[in-house]
């Protein structure tokens, strides 16, 4: 069953803000930000605008967290945005295989994954976190070839649950970090617990993925 993409466009939740200091200065995409937000749209910031800002930075991890309209809040809206408009056709435009069987596609740009199994959506489109700048997941077609259910990284120290490497050291696993949480990962490819829980029922050592594009600020 393919899982809906829930990208709420106002994305104010309940986080604690940051320590830092309201910032009400207007930033460069405050229309923009504005709009996403659902807030008035005049361009010019104020103390209830950086409350809102602040919010969503807090609950994505985006710091400094001081309500800035600045580039990196605008470009975690924009992929947001264009997760949105991907809808339930992520492969509109055939850029990832469909004739190969099962296959899971990542779309770096837009940071979105889906399972196809033909021309059919098996599961997604669901947002992911991939690599930062500097450890970038890399892009090409590759084979599931390992998979630990809890497996351990000796190199972060750290638990990757449902982990299906299928690249090198990069796989698919869960996070608890929000998957709009820059930078990024450290190459692999980040998914919520429920995603990569369906991820693993889903697909097998052998099957196909296949990742492409580039992800935004790297």
């Amino acid at each position: 069953m393919a899982a809906a993409l829930a990208v709420p466009l106002t994305a104010i939740s309940a986080a604690p803000a940051a320590a830092a200091s309201c910032n009400l200065s207007t930033g460069p995409y405050q229309r923009q930000v504005e709009s996403f937000l659902g807030l008035p749209v005049n361009g010019v910031q104020s103390a209830s605008d950086c409350k809102a800002i602040r919010s969503f930075q807090a609950q994505h991890g985006i710091t400094p967290t001081e309500g800035y309209a600045g580039p990196l809040t605008w470009r975690t809206m924009s992929t947001m945005l264009a997760q949105r408009a991907a809808g339930k056709n992520p492969n509109r435009d055939g850029a990832c295989p469909t004739n190969v069987g099962r296959i899971a596609c990542v779309d770096l740009t837009r940071q979105l994954s889906w399972i196809q199994d033909g021309s059919v959506l098996k599961y997604g489109p669901v947002p992911v976190r991939t690599g930062k700048d500097g450890t970038e997941t890399r892009t090409g077609h590759n084979k599931i070839y390992y998979r630990s259910i809890k497996h351990w990284s000796t190199l972060y120290n750290v638990w990757m649950p449902y982990s299906q490497f299928f690249d090198g050291g990069i796989a698919f696993h869960a996070t608890d970090k929000s998957m709009w949480n820059p930078p990024g990962s450290g190459g692999c490819v980040n998914m919520t617990h429920a995603d990569a829980k369906a991820y693993w029922g889903l697909l097998r050592g052998g099957d196909d993925v296949y990742v492409y594009g580039r992800k935004p600020g790297t």
